[in-house]
């Protein structure tokens, strides 16, 4: 399976992830990242969607690949920089994902 998300002007294509992410929301947080050049969120989609949680504590890695076999809810944090970490969170029922901010709801 390939995906293909709309980032800005740019399209990105991710091969062969492990779950089907359903509908993409990007937080206006890491909008402005983006457009700044600090970050490039698709790459962090990327991890998320094969299964490389990030920067997590290992119950959590655990509890995501308990949760990735029972359809449960999948959450990964990135530290992009000292003062930037990205969220991906994809819902147990697979309809969205998220990418935010950790001070974004």
């Amino acid at each position: 399976m390939m995906l293909i998300f709309q980032f800005g002007s740019l399209c990105v294509a991710i091969g062969d992830p492990r779950f089907n992410p359903g509908r993409l929301k990007v937080s206006p947080g890491v909008k402005t990242l983006e457009m700044q050049g600090r970050l490039f969120a698709a790459l962090y989609l990327r991890r998320h969607l094969n299964t490389d949680w990030g920067d997590i504590s290992e119950a959590d890695r655990l509890f995501n690949d308990v949760s990735l076999c029972n359809d449960g809810r999948l959450a990964s944090s990135y530290r992009i920089a000292s003062d930037i970490t990205l969220w991906i969170i994809t819902e147990a029922d697979r309809s969205v994902t998220t990418i935010r901010l950790p001070d974004e709801s």
